[in-house]
């Protein structure tokens, strides 16, 4: 039997939604053993003189405990 928990995390990126999902995912799998997964819970834009200049995303990540 596993035993997963749960860990809420944002991200940036200055080019795509896609992009900061992405360096959300590398960098907790940096520091979380056993990433099993993810889900977007929000997702935001910044803009400056009307234009969109980051995109940031709100993430819950599954990860396995270890024994």
């Amino acid at each position: 039997m596993s035993v997963a928990k749960v860990t809420e995390i944002i991200a940036s990126s200055s080019k795509s939604f896609e992009d900061a999902v992405n360096k959300g995912v590398e960098r907790a799998n940096k520091t979380l053993k056993k990433v099993k997964g993810a889900w977007i819970a929000e997702q935001k834009v910044v803009v400056d003189d009307g234009k969109i200049v980051e995109y940031r995303v709100t993430m819950r990540v599954t990860f396995v405990l270890q024994d």
